[in-house]
């Protein structure tokens, strides 16, 4: 059976949902915001996962990368288009959108940006500013 994860991270909590192809919730809970706890949830609710969707957010990259390193086929749901998707559901909640974001099957997600990549285009574009004058020298 094909199973798809959506996740709705908060700094605290993550609210967890797993639904198979036809989009029935299989599955779903909160766990602690953490890659260990998510990793866990998912390997015993969801261990053959096909996707894991994992909507835009402050907390994205730090797990993207480590849900990563622990096996699991994660991807990055862009938020604006999340929200679109997510705007016609009618009780807005946590469980809710980990719901939703299950069930964006069809969405093919987006990399995320390594640390090492984000840190060099801030240099760069502070740079940049100061060159432009944006920034007093």
């Amino acid at each position: 059976m094909e199973l798809y994860v959506g996740m709705d991270v908060s700094l605290k909590e993550t609210s967890i949902c797993v639904v198979d192809g036809s989009g029935r919730i299989v599955s779903e809970g909160t766990v602690i915001s953490g890659p260990s706890a998510i990793a866990e949830f998912v390997k015993a609710n969801a261990g053959s996962a096909k996707r894991i969707g994992l909507e835009t957010g402050p907390t994205t990259t730090w797990l993207w990368h480590e849900l990563r390193a622990l096996g699991l086929p994660v991807i990055c749901i862009d938020a604006r288009h999340a929200k679109a998707a997510l705007s016609m559901q009618i009780n807005k909640s946590d469980r809710n959108d980990a719901a939703g974001l299950a069930r964006i099957k069809d969405h093919l997600g987006e990399m995320v940006r390594g640390t090492v990549e984000e840190a060099l285009n801030a240099m760069l574009d502070a740079e940049a500013d100061q060159l432009c004058g944006a920034w007093p020298l």
